[in-house]
């Protein structure tokens, strides 16, 4: 069986081929190629596509490319290989509570994919990896590496205080605080949003952006939100700039005044036009 992604793999592109040739097909070729011809490489070599969007093998609700693999190839009855899924999951969508394991996954996956350019060369190496991740979640979970009573006394109290932090107010990730300063800056300089482009700026899979933004961003999509700060921008110049609002529109990003209407009457209930009528009068 031939087997394609896109190039450049760091997590799921990576546990994806090491689940493929150690349960699916042990002589599986994996093949790497820019994004934008994945499927036609897949056409033309006959692969199956994995781990982009719009194919079945790739992320679906909250779950990672790698968790349909073991659903599509009945697989969830391996222990070892659930408690495997969360750690590649919750490094792949950078939610590290899911496993402890997750922050170093990542880690270590980004620190290979810097050093090492070739993806076949990283997919030997990432092998190793993965083996050892299974043989641990198969066989080693339960032994513990320090035996020294004052030893085994600190981290029970260290566990103690990751216990009491989980359930203290959740804080807004750093990506989420990074994501909102870009957001600004974009809307101040007018540029085009896109999300995609963002989330590989931030090094955090698009899915989960898009999935967790209106948890930190007041429970808005991210349009939502992008309009929202827009209006914000264009009611700033209603009242300050004397522009017209053919200008208000061009200057807050919007394709025409009658997309800006639109949207603004959404928002704010009346028409630009209407608003601007009653600011004059006051």
């Amino acid at each position: 069986m031939k087997w394609i992604t896109r190039e450049r793999a760091k997590i799921d592109r990576l546990a994806c081929p090491w689940l493929i040739r150690r349960f699916i097909d042990a002589n599986a070729e994996i093949l790497y190629v820019p994004e934008n011809q994945v499927l036609d490489k897949a056409r033309e070599f006959n692969a199956i596509p994995f781990d982009i969007p719009g194919v079945e093998y790739s992320h679906y609700q909250d779950r990672c490319t790698f968790d349909y693999f073991l659903e599509k190839h009945q697989l969830q009855q391996d222990a070892a290989l659930q408690t495997l899924a969360l750690i590649v999951r919750g490094a792949d969508t950078d939610d590290h509570t899911l496993a402890a394991q997750s922050a170093g996954l990542w880690a270590i996956s980004h620190g290979m994919a810097f050093n090492i350019t070739n993806d076949q060369e990283l997919l030997e190496k990432a092998m190793v990896v993965y083996d050892g991740l299974y043989t641990w979640a198969k066989h080693l979970q339960k032994q513990k590496h320090t035996t020294h009573p004052t030893e085994q006394l600190f981290l029970q109290a260290y566990h103690r205080f990751l216990e009491e932090k989980k359930e203290s107010p959740q804080k807004v990730p750093t990506w989420a605080l990074h994501l909102k300063e870009m957001i600004q800056d974009q809307i101040d300089t007018n540029l085009t949003l896109n999300l995609k482009e963002i989330s590989e700026a931030l090094a955090v899979h698009p899915a989960y952006v898009s999935r967790a933004f209106s948890k930190y961003f007041d429970n808005l999509s991210f349009g939502e939100y992008i309009r929202k700060l827009r209006i914000e921008k264009a009611l700033a110049l209603l009242h300050t700039s004397g522009c017209s609002l053919v200008e208000v529109a061009y200057l807050t990003g919007f394709s025409d005044q009658s997309h800006f209407t639109r949207v603004f009457k959404q928002q704010m209930g009346q028409s630009p036009s209407a608003y601007l009528k009653t600011l004059r009068k006051k």
